[in-house]
């Protein structure tokens, strides 16, 4: 039997996203003899990063003031046209700029690759001395005899499908650390924990999501535009009574990024997110800038939606939440990497000063007051009715009274209320209750099935090792999921990883295709019974997206 090793430092970040990053460069900055560890899920920093993306470089000019002569690759292309349009199914309707409150510009942002951001920043970090491993996933909390977070366990591996250990079985490692930060992303298996356990989410709002699907596609140049950046919303959602929006960047090189964001409190469950994507698509404002281009990219990630009213308790005994671990995105503006690496350096100085004192484990509720006192949540707090009143009055009405109230907030004007929200799993409808969803075939030129995009998120896993998708009853799953809500894990997944076998005369099989799982956390998130919890599989699996 293999023992488990330890390693002893100052500071353990569990994700290597911009929050963790940003939070180990600042302590290194702060103080260079710190010893901090990053700990990444994915075969490589950058691996599991997917976002739009357009980034608002507030926090990147505060973390490293002189990025843009760096050759940090978001200095490529700054944003140079805005459209925001209200798609009818063959129509559009350009809303101007001038009647959106100031903080929904692009003015001074970048497009790019957030995936690309994160590598370079990871580059930027390991230069300081940040000692930073991926394809070592944070497998469980270390717990010390007071309670307080001490570190955590990495992933054993070589374990085999049964349980069993294999020839190459190797424990995984102790990190011990002072301080531990949580930097996952949105739903983070440690940090449902670390809610759990601390009672976080006591004195906010159920945090609330939206699932991102995407593609990267090169196009014409013709039809290029660096800097162009369109968001839509409207149809094609209208028709299946849910709500959300799409996008399309064009970034450097010839391409453009496009993608949709379906929020995952939508009651039909006959609606699948990623078709809603693929028929997207096919709107001829869309579709003119695809015609003639090829797909050379796919992915989807789950995505903050709860705003401010949803944003926990940052903090407890030994450790913190940042980035989206805790939920800063502002959804109006479909921006967070900026508010999360702001909540990571905010976390640095924290801890960096509590060492200097002295002080280990302890809770670092400065951190917490720190952030309730910056420009997270200004900016934050702007827009917390903007998510609530879509999903409450619809996309006409919701979005009215959404600038209206984001207008007066920005003019210190507005209404002292905080709309609430529900958890996505409790508004899912039976499915007797709602039509079926015909969505059209894809084309295999502007439309694709989930299998073949799959492919294009360079998803791998190794095969003979414990399923990562643990369902807690069989039973359940069949008798609800499948007889009461008609099996909606085949359709909100968007890589195909949930599908119900029902041959004549036998019981149905839930069947998981685990190998396929591009790490989005939807199922997590929306199954109707909470009885999928997702946990990490062996380090590096997952997706290897490039340029994402």
């Amino acid at each position: 039997m293999s023992e488990r090793e330890s390693m002893p430092c100052d500071v353990v970040i569990v994700g290597g996203g911009v929050a963790g990053l940003s939070a180990a460069i600042r302590l290194k900055q702060i103080n260079e003899e710190l010893e901090v560890v990053v700990l990444e899920k994915g075969s490589e920093i950058g691996a599991h990063i997917l976002s739009g993306a357009v980034v608002d470089p507030k926090a990147l000019d505060e973390l490293l003031p002189d990025w843009r002569d760096m050759d940090c690759p978001m200095a490529e292309t700054p944003v140079t046209d805005n459209w925001h349009w209200v798609l009818s199914k063959n129509g559009k309707t350009s809303l101007p700029h001038a009647i959106m409150p100031p903080l929904m510009s692009n003015k001074g942002c970048y497009t790019g690759s957030l995936g690309n951001l994160t590598r370079w920043l990871g580059e930027q970090a390991e230069g300081l001395g940040v000692m930073v491993f991926p394809g070592f996933p944070a497998a469980a909390p270390i717990f010390d005899e007071d309670g307080r977070i001490g570190g955590v366990v990495t992933q054993d591996m070589g374990i085999a499908a049964d349980g069993s250990q294999k020839a190459d079985y190797q424990p995984g490692m102790e990190i011990q650390a002072k301080y531990t930060f949580f930097a996952e992303g949105a739903r983070g298996n440690l940090t449902k924990v670390m809610k759990a356990r601390f009672d976080l989410e006591a004195d906010c709002q159920p945090q609330i999501y939206g699932l991102g699907v995407k593609e990267l596609w090169d196009i014409d140049p013709e039809k290029h535009v660096p800097g162009r950046v369109i968001h839509t919303q409207g149809w094609p959602l209208t028709e299946s009574d849910s709500w959300g929006g799409g996008f399309l960047y064009h970034q450097a090189n010839g391409q453009v990024a496009l993608g949709f964001v379906t929020a995952l409190d939508y009651r039909n469950p006959w609606v699948s997110p990623y078709h809603e994507f693929q028929r997207w698509k096919h709107h001829p404002a869309i579709r003119e800038y695809l015609e003639g281009g090829k797909r050379v990219s796919y992915g989807a990630r789950a995505i903050n939606e709860g705003g401010w009213q949803s944003v926990p308790k940052l903090t407890f005994p030994g450790g913190a939440l940042i980035g989206c671990a805790a939920g800063f995105v502002n959804v109006p503006r479909i921006k967070g990497s900026h508010t999360a690496m702001k909540s990571g350096m905010l976390a640095a100085e924290s801890a960096a000063a509590a060492i200097a004192d002295g002080h280990e484990k302890t809770e670092l509720a400065d951190y917490d007051a720190a952030v309730r006192s910056s420009w997270i949540a200004d900016e934050l707090k702007k827009v917390q009715n903007a998510q609530p009143a879509v999903a409450k009055y619809g996309g006409d009405i919701g979005t009215a009274l959404a600038g209206v109230d984001m207008w007066m907030r920005t003019l210190k004007i507005g209404l002292p209320i905080s709309m609430g929200h529900h958890r996505d799993y409790t508004m899912t409808g039976r499915a007797d209750l709602y039509p079926k969803i015909d969505y059209p075939k894809p084309d295999g030129e502007i439309s694709f099935d989930k299998l073949t995009n799959v492919a294009y998120s360079y998803t791998n896993h190794a095969e003979d090792q414990p399923v990562h998708l643990q369902v807690g009853d069989l039973e359940l799953q069949r008798e609800s999921e499948l007889e009461v809500y008609g099996g909606p894990s085949a359709r909100y997944c968007p890589a195909g990883v949930y599908e119900w076998v029902i041959e004549e005369g036998q019981e149905p099989k839930f069947v998981i295709n685990s190998q396929n799982c591009v790490h989005c956390k939807t199922c997590d998130i929306k199954d109707p019974n909470q009885n999928i919890n997702w946990v990490t599989p062996e380090g590096g699996g997952g997706p290897n997206y490039p340029n994402m």
